[in-house]
């Protein structure tokens, strides 16, 4: 949906340029392009519907009329629209306020992501000083329990042993004791999904939430399923009063239909979106900033926000000081920039919320196999200093022929990758001679400690 729309859009804006005002004709034009973006992102027709009539009301009202910018006016009127249907309000947080622990339960069809995003959500819980418990409800699954486990141990949170011979509800009361006697925050309770929804699915769970009263009911869906997640959001809807929805794979939709139409077939608000396979890809769900994603406007918010958790701002400032010291930048040095990249999401989880005129007008979707081959090249360079000895790190000038032949046989690479290598080694060095350390490690202390302050005038 991201791309569609906002590449129908921007041809709008281009030709509405000339124009001097919102009439119903360009309004209709305009529509009709939106109307066929949705519909082709999987946007259930009902939503679509509603979104189109609201759009031409207020397009046509005193709010644009008389802009210098009529085809601008009107993509502020989509965005705003846009976040409106998706929650607009600000971001929902969980609610925790009640004697611990705070129980959430997890709820959705199989292969949606429940178990992954459980581990997830637990990560996020711990990074918010929260003692964390998971326990697994699912006794039908060949080897779910223990997949709760690994992930959960990835996530640095505790989990609760159970039996797939046990029934749920005795397993869940069980983990609520044990949450009790220890001292956890919150538990979080992963249960048994289907393939498709029958009632005995529905009923265990509402017999667990009957036995849990959870202060959150989460409802887990794939945001790929596009339709099928309507039908399933309104099943889930009539047997369990949800009270947040978690999107996955939400960086793999190239349609995106489900983040429209799930918030208003069950009225509950989006909490979280899963936006990488990684145990930390999971953000806070802002339907302004998602809507801005929409319409290629990027996320300046969450890319500062990923800058301010990836950057070591010590490193950084050690960095700086050694390279206006003269001991200049070395190998170890420029390992240490990659590794910083890596923890910020890679290339392209930072391209991804650039907006679209700082990428050359290009969508993600578009420029993806060039993301790839960049993504494996950082990989390789990465690879090939870790196959070099600390000494040669710190020392380049070493890299004679026989060693430069022992660093690509360690790192399973051609020699000419590893001189490929050190000249991008020497542009950075001398890239890092003239700024002498200081240009770069301000604006990245500056994203990673002043928070927005001193980024976004």
């Amino acid at each position: 949906m991201a791309s569609a729309l906002s590449e129908r859009l921007s041809r709008l804006v281009k030709t509405m340029r000339g124009q001097a005002r919102i009439t119903e004709d360009n309004v209709q034009d305009m529509l009709r392009e939106v109307r066929m973006a949705l519909l082709e992102a999987d946007v259930a027709l009902p939503v679509v519907r509603d979104f189109i009539a609201r759009v031409k009301e207020k397009a046509l009202g005193q709010e644009v009329v008389g802009s210098l910018s009529p085809g601008q006016a009107l993509v502020g009127v989509v965005h705003k629209e846009l976040a409106a249907t998706m929650g607009a309000g600000g971001v929902a947080e969980l609610n925790l306020a009640t004697q611990p622990p705070a129980v959430i339960l997890m709820a959705g069809l199989q292969g949606a992501g429940k178990t992954t995003t459980t581990a997830k959500l637990a990560r996020h819980l711990i990074g918010r000083k929260k003692k964390v418990l998971t326990v697994s409800g699912d006794v039908y699954r060949p080897a779910a329990i223990e997949q709760l486990k690994t992930v959960t141990q990835q996530a640095g949170a505790e989990w609760f042993p159970s039996q797939a011979s046990d029934q749920p509800v005795d397993i869940a009361l069980a983990a609520v004791d044990y949450a009790k006697k220890h001292y956890f925050d919150v538990l979080l309770v992963d249960t048994a999904g289907r393939l498709a929804i029958d009632e005995a699915m529905m009923a265990e769970i509402r017999a667990l939430h009957a036995a849990l009263n959870p202060i959150e009911t989460l409802f887990v869906v794939d945001a790929m399923q596009g339709q099928d997640a309507i039908n399933v959001a309104k099943a889930f809807k009539e047997a369990l009063p949800l009270t947040g929805i978690v999107l996955t794979k939400l960086d793999g939709d190239s349609r995106g239909g489900a983040a429209l139409s799930v918030r208003q077939v069950t009225g509950a608000p989006i909490k979280f979106a899963g936006v990488s396979e990684k145990i930390d890809g999971l953000e806070l769900f802002d339907a302004e900033r998602h809507a801005g994603r929409v319409l290629g406007m990027g996320d300046i918010l969450a890319l500062v926000e990923q800058v301010q958790q990836g950057v070591d701002l010590q490193a950084a400032q050690k960095l700086a000081d050694k390279v206006k010291s003269g001991s200049g930048f070395d190998l170890e040095d420029f390992l240490s920039q990659i590794s910083q990249m890596k923890n910020m999401g890679g290339l392209s989880g930072l391209i991804d919320k650039l907006p679209a005129q700082m990428t050359g007008g290009k969508t993600p979707q578009l420029g993806a196999a060039d993301m790839d081959r960049a993504e494996r090249d950082v990989r390789r360079m990465e690879g090939i200093i870790r196959s070099m000895t600390p000494l040669e790190r710190r020392k380049p000038e070493l890299l004679k022929a026989s060693r430069k032949r022992r660093i690509a046989a360690g790192a399973g690479v051609q020699v000419q990758e590893v001189n490929r290598l050190l000249n991008q080694f020497e542009q950075m060095q001398g890239m890092m001679k003239k700024m002498k350390g200081g240009g770069m490690m301000k604006m990245m202390k500056r994203m990673g400690g002043g928070g927005m302050k001193g980024f976004v005038r």
